[in-house]
């Protein structure tokens, strides 16, 4: 199970992520730093959170299944 710590976490990471790549991009496109602002807030509202959480979901290990008692 997943807990809300750590979907937080991993949506703030996705979230950083996101905006460093759309900062950089657009500052090598030659954007000012105003607009390499923008590029990069928009990354971060643009960001699908339906992945972030599907894979933060699939990092999370299954627990084992419950073992019965023995029969011998």
């Amino acid at each position: 199970m997943t807990l809300p710590i750590e979907i937080a976490q991993a949506v703030r990471s996705a979230c950083v992520r996101a905006a460093l790549e759309g900062y950089e991009q657009a500052q090598v496109a030659g954007l000012c730093q105003e607009g390499a602002w923008e590029v990069a807030v928009d990354a971060m509202r643009s960001l699908d959170l339906k992945v972030v959480l599907r894979e933060t979901a699939l990092e999370d290990p299954l627990p084992p299944p419950p073992r019965g008692p023995s029969s011998a």
